[in-house]
């Protein structure tokens, strides 16, 4: 059993676009659960959002995806006006980015694991792929699969709108960063750490080298054993997002046997790289996650020394809502979103790695301490006041919301 996290607003959220202002409302009542209080609204930079999934409890984890309420889009069967382009960074806009190659994933499977079911998820995922030129990815031509935790293909958990927009958004990413890649969507019954960790476990029965964990909630005395369990998966790379509440340490994210990914706000520039980030923070503490688990061991490849313990995070990418991504959804959505949290980070990390290949090392984070000049260091931005600095600080090298950096190219990813 979980503990209760350490605050309530961990969790982050996708957010809508849609059509209308009276869409956007309807977008934002299907989202909360039956008998649930209206989700609560959070804004920064003129960007309002809510979060997708309801806060975790003392036994069950959430979703950490932050869907966007301020942006409209007009809709069409492609999912857009003619001619028009989604709101929100697009493959094209995140490859070029983090300097990736437009054709990444060739021969790789990457599994994305999340909670209940989005009975839509393939149908969106196509019209994602259509919209952006990318190759389809269907059950059909052998790209797609969708199981349950135990790996039926039919008896799928219940359906549930919150968790869908996360599936939306991880299915999304991995299709643009590796759109060549497989994607397996491993849907667990409950968002409980036991079903989720076995469905990682399935993920990886099924074969991918690479597994995506857009989620988390408090520490628990029982971390370490939920490591041997199910994120001690030697070959494989697994990720986590760091959480959306700032500064404070969320599990699997604390795993030693995980990539814990943090998060960035990405803007472009008229700098050589054509862009620059800082670290994703709010002034009502909303940010990427980072500090000192209580419970998991260091990993000998990290040496920092303000945490005796496992420190998050190890590497990022864009989180901000307000510099957010392009999403389609339909079910608990109404066509196109722009989604942000650290739930946006980790699948594209996840496909990054997919982008290098199959890992060399037993747990693949090791590979990036080994080399940080191939990362973009990001060193402006905090979420809190802590002490070290660094914990909730950039700075040059590493530091706890951005970790070592973003990626900058695939070297740091090949072991």
């Amino acid at each position: 059993m979980r503990v209760t996290p350490f605050s309530p607003t961990t969790r982050k959220i996708a957010v809508a676009l849609v059509g209308s202002a009276s869409l956007a409302l309807s977008a934002l009542a299907v989202a909360a659960p039956a008998g649930a209080a209206a989700p609560q609204t959070f804004s920064h930079d003129g960007t309002s959002w809510v979060r997708s999934c309801a806060a975790p409890t003392s036994t069950l984890m959430a979703c950490n995806a932050l869907r966007v309420t301020s942006v409209a889009e007009h809709i069409n069967a492609m999912g857009v006006t003619p001619n028009a382009t989604p709101s929100g960074f697009g493959p094209s806009d995140l490859r070029s980015a983090y300097n990736l190659p437009a054709n990444g994933g060739a021969g790789q499977t990457v599994a994305i694991v999340d909670a209940q079911d989005d009975p839509n998820a393939e149908a969106d995922l196509g019209v994602y792929r259509a919209q952006y030129g990318l190759p389809a990815c269907t059950t059909a031509n052998g790209c797609f699969k969708k199981v349950s935790q135990t790996g039926s293909t039919t008896a799928l958990p219940t359906p549930d709108q919150g968790w869908a927009g996360e599936i939306s958004l991880d299915v999304d990413m991995v299709s643009a960063i590796a759109p060549n890649a497989h994607i397996i969507l491993v849907e667990a019954k409950s968002a409980t750490t036991a079903n989720l960790g076995t469905a990682v476990n399935e993920a990886v029965k099924l074969g991918a080298k690479f597994v995506s964990n857009s989620y988390g909630g408090g520490e628990s005395s029982s971390d370490p054993s939920y490591d041997t369990k199910y994120f001690n998966h030697p070959g494989v790379a697994i990720t986590a997002s760091s959480g959306d509440s700032g500064y404070g340490v969320e599990y699997p994210a604390a795993s030693k046997y995980v990539t814990a990914v943090g998060g960035t706000a990405l803007k472009k520039a008229t700098n050589a790289r054509g862009w620059t980030e800082s670290v994703w923070s709010t002034s009502s503490s909303e940010g990427a996650g980072s500090g000192c688990s209580a419970y998991d061991a260091k990993p000998s490849w990290q040496k920092d020394t303000g945490c005796s313990k496992r420190t998050v995070a190890d590497v990022s990418a864009v989180a901000d809502p307000a510099t957010g991504v392009a999403v389609y959804q339909t079910y608990g959505g109404s066509g196109w979103n722009v989604y942000g949290g650290t739930s946006v980070a980790s699948p594209l990390i996840a496909a990054v790695y997919a982008d290098a290949g199959t890992p060399s090392a037993a747990i693949p984070a090791a590979d990036l301490y080994a080399h940080t000049s191939s990362l973009n260091d990001v060193t402006t931005g905090n979420t809190a006041s802590c002490s070290p600095a660094y914990l909730c600080t950039a700075e040059v090298g590493y530091d706890g919301p951005t970790g070592l950096g973003t990626p900058n190219g695939l070297a740091a990813f090949t072991g």
